[in-house]
């Protein structure tokens, strides 16, 4: 049962980030290009590194991993679709947002059996140690991508969120 939350936490967790990359890129004025197969070469020396994996382990389960990962896309594309659809969209039904809520949560359902399909198939490869750590370094590099990806702060606006205290008008005296 533990398993099932862990895994759970982890489907989000990538859903959420592809969904934060998405709308992060998708708010630049200046369409950054996204290059699939270096994503993916820097995500599996990442992976590589953190999770220990010997040459032959990564021989034989970034293949798989990456194949998993495509399919985890794949099943979000349609849910990705109609939120695009949806922010051209000013008057949305009650159908629509129903129709979106199903989506997102058969795409939910759709990843976690992927997932505990392919964990069958890691567990052939890996120790449970190992596959703990890619699980790790997986979450970590997401995290570091979303951070990566996120804008740099407006300093022009006035309205410094980093630091309220850095913000003049909160440094003012009432006296």
């Amino acid at each position: 049962m533990m398993i099932l939350s862990k895994m759970k936490r982890y489907v989000l967790l990538i859903f959420f980030a592809t969904a934060i990359i998405s709308a992060v890129a998708g708010q630049t004025n200046v369409r950054q290009t996204f290059n699939r197969e270096t994503f993916e070469k820097r995500r599996n020396t990442f992976i590589i590194t953190e999770a220990g994996l010997t040459v032959e382990e990564a021989g034989r389960f970034l293949p798989l991993e990456n194949e998993f990962k495509q399919k985890l896309f794949e099943v979000g594309m349609e849910c990705r679709r109609l939120t695009r659809e949806s922010q051209n969209n000013q008057k949305m039904s009650d159908a629509d947002y129903k129709k979106m809520s199903d989506c997102y949560l058969e795409s939910r359902i759709k990843e976690a059996q992927l997932e505990k399909e392919y964990f069958e198939k890691f567990n052939k490869i890996l120790s449970p140690e190992k596959i703990y750590k890619y699980q790790q370094a997986d979450t970590k590099f997401s995290r570091e991508i979303v951070i990566e990806r996120r804008p740099p702060p407006n300093r022009n606006s006035g309205n410094n969120r980093e630091n309220p205290r850095n913000n003049t008008d909160n440094n003012r005296s009432r006296r």
